[in-house]
């Protein structure tokens, strides 16, 4: 594959990030007139919206903050993108299928979700591409390091485990995990192709949250003893999980007319990135008095 030109980074945030190696624009999505602002201030060729109330039990307890941030927002931001011609990426997620199919989800497979944050993601990719057709809607679901070091489940076992505390990985949930690296080239690479519609960007290789760990744990020289395997039907999460969230990659494969990163690649990478100190450069540029709306 050719190599891709490079990309001038702008990034929108309500004032966590300081000393970032790019510009960025503080901007409180929830005011009136804040999409409007920062599109016309940005003039970007593309936006890559990632953001999302993620955490799924906050949006069971506040759904209505969820259906703004998931549904009405996204909608909007592809709406005000199309009018201006600008290229527009919407981030989903894996968890709008109930998890009940034997194999793999593909794109055509009809979505069932469970629970708040999956019934608002999935509502927030119908917004998208109702009002830009043109747009790219990625389902994915990706692992690295993160500001505050705790976001990704990669950084969870790594933590745990380097601290020597038992932790609890699910047997009974798979998923295909990526680096998020990766996940951002292969974003890059769609608008490169001019791709368009929906498409799952996720790992190559289905496995469960604890066969995740315990790759974590040998990669990394851990105690894959110190992961338990247990069922997510009494982990005491309250907001309800799919078994099965195994999303097959070959359109994206297809389209991009490359094969897909496997998951030992991500993992290296991964590690590579630990052992260089890239954890502790990404949170150094963490603003710790952040404003919240």
């Amino acid at each position: 594959m050719e190599a891709m030109r490079a990309h001038e980074v702008i990034g929108v945030d309500r004032g966590k990030l300081k000393s970032a190696p790019f510009q960025v624009l503080q901007v409180d999505l929830f005011h009136r007139d804040a999409l409007d602002s920062v599109l016309d201030s940005a003039q970007p060729d593309a936006l890559i919206n990632c953001a999302a109330l993620a955490n799924l039990e906050e949006c069971e307890e506040h759904p209505e903050r969820a259906r703004i941030l998931n549904a009405e927002m996204p909608g909007k931001l592809a709406h005000a993108c199309a009018q201006r011609k600008i290229r527009f990426i919407h981030l989903s997620t894996d968890a709008v299928f109930d998890g009940t199919k034997a194999g793999s989800y593909t794109e055509e497979d009809e979505p069932n979700p469970q629970g708040v944050y999956a019934q608002s993601k999935l509502d927030g990719e119908r917004a998208v591409l109702k009002a830009n057709p043109q747009a790219i809607v990625a389902r994915v679901n990706f692992y690295g390091w993160s500001l505050t070091n705790k976001r990704s489940l990669g950084e969870f076992f790594v933590n745990n485990l380097s601290a020597e505390k038992s932790v609890s990985g699910f047997t009974d949930v798979i998923f295909c995990p990526m680096l998020v690296n990766h996940t951002a080239r292969l974003l890059l690479e769609t608008l490169e192709k001019n791709l368009s519609g929906l498409y799952h960007i996720v790992g190559a290789q289905p496995m469960s949250k604890y066969q995740f760990g315990l790759e974590i744990a040998r990669k990394f020289g851990l105690k894959e003893s110190l992961i338990s395997p247990k069922s997510v039907e009494g982990s005491g999460l309250t907001a309800p999980r799919s078994h099965n969230l195994w999303l097959s990659i070959h359109k994206l494969s297809t389209d991009l007319e490359r094969e897909i990163p496997n998951f030992s690649t991500g993992l290296d990478e991964f590690y590579t990135q630990h052992q260089q100190g890239y954890p502790q450069k990404i949170r150094g540029y963490q603003q710790y008095r952040a404003f919240v709306p």
